[in-house]
């Protein structure tokens, strides 16, 4: 359990790490890596065998996962009705 744990931490680490290739605000990655880690801190008081620290370490990974591969992107639509989303740069990506 030890190792699931540190492998846990090494992997929220390396999100972090990954935070500007995935173009993803710093604030929206954390936001999920706190809900992660609060509930796995849950899971880890009920669940028999699994210790709060080791609940919240693989709930923060998979919080931090979870919002990092995620597409959530915000659409606006111009004045003639067409939708788009803003990239990295600045500019309308039209779909």
């Amino acid at each position: 359990m030890k190792n699931l744990g540190l492998f846990a931490g090494l992997a929220a680490m390396s999100m972090a790490f990954a935070v500007p290739a995935n173009a993803q605000s710093a604030g929206e990655l954390l936001k999920g890596g706190a809900i992660g880690g609060a509930g796995g801190a849950v899971a880890g008081a009920v669940i028999p065998g699994l210790s709060t620290g080791n609940g919240a370490l693989l709930g923060a990974g998979a919080g931090l996962a979870v919002t990092a591969l995620s597409k959530n992107k915000k659409t606006y639509r111009d004045n003639r009705g067409r939708k788009y989303t803003i990239d990295k740069r600045g500019y309308r990506r039209y779909k």
